[in-house]
């Protein structure tokens, strides 16, 4: 997540020290309950979501409405939907015949109004 290294971390200490001098440790422990509050926060906000949304949602995962996560979960995982996993366009015999096709090299045809 944050790409700091070895002498990046000890300016920001220095800076640290600079700044807030002899209260460091009271900013720290500051940082730190409102660090533990915000979580708290988001804890007791998914809670509320999970309890307004229902029964039906008992299996709801916030993390699911991330993009990538939303894509890995139902593009790429192997789970029974219901689906025919034969007959697709990577089989050797597809199993729809296209209507009209085109030669090689024919443009398709293309309407203005359309778009």
């Amino acid at each position: 997540m944050f790409d700091v290294g070895l002498g990046e971390m000890a300016v920001l200490v220095v800076l640290a020290l600079v700044i807030f001098g002899d209260k460091l440790p009271q900013v720290a422990g500051q940082a730190g309950r409102m660090l533990r509050q915000f979580r708290e926060m988001a804890n007791n906000a998914k809670a509320d979501l999970q309890e307004g949304l229902g029964p039906e949602f008992k299996d709801f995962d916030i993390a699911d409405l991330n993009p990538k996560t939303f894509v890995r979960k139902h593009l790429f995982d192997d789970a029974d939907d219901g689906f025919p996993t034969s007959g697709g366009l990577f089989d050797d015999e597809p199993s729809f015949a296209p209507i009209g096709g085109l030669a090689h090299g024919e443009r398709p045809p293309f309407d203005n109004e359309a778009t």
